[in-house]
């Protein structure tokens, strides 16, 4: 039976936050920035969101 990967939760610090917004007004894609945080798509997409940050690649 494959062992569960235990999953460890970080908090967002304000340095990710403003990382985040960075990258995203220079329209960079949510698995570019995810990356770059070390986060997964799903958490950088849920954060954006709940800051009303745009993560649309469009112009």
């Amino acid at each position: 039976m494959a062992k569960a990967k235990k999953i460890i939760r970080r908090t967002w610090t304000k340095d990710d936050v403003r990382q985040m917004k960075t990258m995203a007004k220079a329209k960079a894609g949510v698995k570019k920035i995810a990356k770059a945080l070390k986060r997964t798509p799903g958490a950088t997409s849920a954060m954006a969101t709940k800051l009303g940050v745009s993560l649309s690649t469009r112009a």
